[in-house]
C-alpha cells in the first residue's frame, strides 16, 4: 500500500470518526442525526448535541451545502448511510423540508421538526412560506441566485433570545442558500409513514407560528410549544433535546 493509499485510510477513519460521537451511557442508544436550516451550519446544534451525548446517544450533524434540495438531501442520506442502526431524524427549519424528502430511508423510525417546514408530497419550502408569511420580510436575493437575511436584521429575525454577541457572529457567517432549493417541490413526504414530532418555537419571527401549528397539525404530529425564537435549537436547547429523546425512547 502506497503511503497516499495509507494516508486516504487514516483520513477516512478520521473522518467517520468525527460525524459521530458515541456515549456508552445507553447500550441501546439510539442514533440521533440532526439537519441544519438555511442561513446556518451544523455548528449550531453543539448544545442539542452535548446534551445528547451526555445522555448515552449517538448523535451525527449533517454538513449539507444548501446548494439545492437534492444536494442537501443527498448530503442527508450520505449520513444516514453511515448510521448502524435505527435513526431519529432532525431538521430545523429549512432542514425539515430536507428530512422530509429523505428520511423515507429505512434506518429512520421518527422524524422530529423543529422550527420547521414540513411540507407534503409536491410542496416547497416558498410555497409553505409565502402560505403564511412571517411578519418579517428581510431575507433578500444575491445576483447568484441566493439568498441572505440582511446582516442588521438577522438578530430580530432569526435568533433575538440569543447573546448579542453570538447573533452578530452568525449573521456574519451566514450560509447562503439557494433559490432553487427553497423552491423546488419535495417528491416524498416520509413524515406519512413513521411518526413524527414537532415544535413551535412561539416567537417566531422567521416561519409563522401559526404556520408551525398548522403544518404539524395535518400531520398528526406530536406537538410541544416552547417560548423562543427561530433559533430555538440554540436558545432553548434542553427543550429541543428532550423532545429528541422522547422519540428516540417511542421508537424501540
Amino acid at each position: 500500500m502506497s503511503i497516499f493509499s495509507k494516508a486516504a485510510v487514516g483520513l477516512t477513519a478520521v473522518l467517520l470518526s468525527s460525524a459521530a460521537v458515541t456515549a456508552p451511557a445507553l447500550a441501546d442508544a439510539r442514533n440521533i442525526v440532526l439537519v441544519h436550516g438555511a442561513l446556518v451550519d451544523g455548528s449550531g446544534w453543539r448544545s442539542v448535541y452535548d446534551i445528547l451525548i451526555r445522555d448515552g446517544y449517538t448523535v451525527s450533524i449533517v454538513q449539507q451545502p444548501l446548494t439545492g434540495l437534492d444536494q442537501d438531501v443527498a448530503a442527508t442520506k450520505s449520513v444516514l448511510e453511515q448510521q448502524d442502526g435505527d435513526v431519529v431524524l432532525v431538521g430545523h427549519s429549512y432542514g425539515g423540508t430536507i428530512i422530509t424528502a429523505a428520511g423515507d430511508d429505512p434506518k429512520v423510525k421518527a422524524l422530529v421538526y423543529v422550527a420547521a417546514l414540513q411540507p407534503e408530497k409536491g410542496e416547497s419550502t416558498a410555497q409553505l412560506l409565502q402560505s403564511m408569511p412571517s411578519p418579517t420580510d428581510d431575507i433578500k436575493p444575491t445576483k447568484d441566485g441566493f439568498l441572505l437575511v440582511d446582516r442588521a436584521k438577522f438578530a430580530s429575525d432569526f435568533g433575538e433570545d440569543l447573546p448579542k454577541n453570538q447573533a452578530e457572529f452568525m449573521a456574519r457567517s451566514q450560509m447562503p442558500v439557494a433559490v432553487a432549493g427553497v423552491n423546488a417541490k419535495v417528491s416524498v413526504a416520509a413524515w406519512h409513514n413513521r411518526p413524527s414530532y414537532g415544535i413551535v418555537a412561539k416567537n417566531d419571527m422567521t416561519i409563522n407560528p401559526a404556520l408551525e401549528r398548522w403544518m404539524y397539525k395535518r400531520a398528526g404530529s406530536t406537538v410541544t410549544e416552547v417560548e423562543g425564537s427561530h433559533a430555538i435549537y440554540i436558545s432553548q436547547a434542553a427543550a429541543v433535546a428532550k423532545v429528541i429523546e422522547e422519540a428516540a425512547k417511542a421508537a424501540k
